[in-house]
């Protein structure tokens, strides 16, 4: 594949002839609004034939470069000529290495979705079900003795996502009005009736709605309830049997058992019992915060090292945000906007998109009534570095928050270097 950085006094059809492409093919992929208006700094998408790739792989214990040839169905010598060793000699345990191969990693994906339309999400919904293993149908809560109930109809979209071959799970939320609850999660948590309460509910939902599972997002559980949580998991599964328990936790780099928003977590005993441990790196720069990326590379690498210690790496998706926020910098007054949104808003603002190389990511600044606002999302570029993480530690895959934005870059790259199960 190709990143193209439009560089100032750049046309479209200059960079479409330089690839042999057409405008409507790079407009298409990139989600351009206007083939006439393009900026510095902003990253293009552009597709080629399987040529192959270079795939990130961090060498083991007994690993050879004979034996990575064979996994990957390469030879030594070209192991050897992409990266800078000079002989089988020098692999040692850590090494960061690009393997070139035809081969495509297999993943399992999960794409969130809450259903305010169905009728506008179905359409998306048949678009991308070739690119999705799971379907989080988040239309759920619960009440203070713990019964689940439906928030958002979700009848249709179950029945379609079946019909498609995507596993629906239904998302269950501590959510009430309009943010989670601590002391909602905390007290049926705590309560051996309204635990079985929750789980009997659940299953009769699940029983007449035709769900494959349950995709759990209790989210600011009371530190002191860690163990009645570890409890509840065992109890769900138990329940659920041969059906999905996919689990979302916050992401941390340790362990803080008194944290109120990660203490509750036990990554070690959640990843024991649970299907899928989904971790949520996303939301590092967050609304009313200052203007910081929504997540940034080297911190998903230092959440990844830490969850990958106690989780089965073949149990782990990692979360990949399909928006950005958008900081007034006076007041850090936050709006979220979708990641071609974010594209197109510097487009028609004739800014400058620059990229944190650190963070891998895309952000730039415009002014509104002389307001200066700071703007970080994800682009091509940043996609590309976070799958990479998801190839090098041999993670089960991805989730994506959430199918109503619209993200053509990421779904034509992971469409073409991945082979979703």
């Amino acid at each position: 594949m190709t990143v193209h950085v439009v560089q100032s006094g750049e046309s479209l059809w200059q960079i479409a002839y330089q690839y042999q492409l057409s405008v409507s093919t790079i407009v298409e992929v990139n989600g351009l609004s206007n083939p006439d208006s393009i900026i510095p700094g902003l990253a293009l998408y552009i597709p080629e034939g399987l040529n192959g790739q270079l795939r990130p792989y961090i060498v083991r214990r007994g690993d050879t470069l004979w034996q990575l040839a064979n996994r990957f169905n390469t030879t030594v010598e070209a192991i050897i000529h992409a990266n800078p060793i000079a002989g089988p000699e020098q692999l040692y345990i850590g090494q960061r290495l690009l393997i070139p191969t035809l081969l495509k990693p297999q993943i399992e994906t999960l794409g969130f979705i809450v259903p305010y339309s169905p009728q506008t999400f179905l359409p998306i919904l048949q678009h991308l079900s070739d690119m999705l293993t799971y379907l989080a149908v988040v239309s759920y809560s619960f009440t203070s003795e713990g019964n689940a109930y439906v928030l958002l109809d979700d009848t249709e979209i179950v029945r379609e996502s079946n019909r498609l071959g995507v596993t629906p799970l239904l998302m269950i939320r501590n959510f009430t009005s309009e943010d989670f609850d601590a002391e909602l999660a905390g007290n049926v948590l705590a309560n051996p009736v309204y635990r079985r309460n929750l789980i009997d509910s659940l299953l009769q939902f699940i029983h007449d709605k035709e769900y494959g599972g349950v995709s759990l997002d209790i989210e600011f559980i009371p530190p002191a309830q860690r163990d009645n949580f570890n409890t509840f998991l065992n109890e769900l599964k138990t329940a659920l049997g041969t059906l999905i328990l996919h689990v979302n936790v916050h992401a941390k780099t340790e362990d803080l058992p008194t944290n109120p928003i990660v203490g509750a977590y036990d990554y070690q005993a959640i990843g024991a019992i649970a299907d899928v441990v989904a971790v949520m790196t996303i939301d590092y720069g967050y609304p009313g915060g200052p203007p910081d990326p929504v997540a940034p590379l080297w911190w998903m690498y230092e959440v990844v090292r830490y969850a990958t210690s106690l989780i089965d790496s073949r149990k782990l998706q990692i979360a990949f945000p399909l928006y950005g926020y958008d900081w007034r910098v006076t007041d850090n007054t936050t709006a979220a906007l979708s990641v071609i949104g974010a594209q197109n808003q510097a487009i028609s603002a004739q800014t400058v998109i620059a990229f944190d190389q650190v963070a891998a990511s895309p952000w730039y600044r415009y002014w509104e009534e002389m307001e200066e606002h700071i703007v970080w999302f994800e682009d091509i570029r940043s996609y590309r570095e976070k799958y990479h993480v998801v190839d090098q530690y041999q993670l089960l895959g991805v989730t994506y928050w959430q199918l109503n934005l619209p993200a053509p870059q990421n779904w034509n790259y992971l469409s073409n270097h991945f082979i979703i199960t």
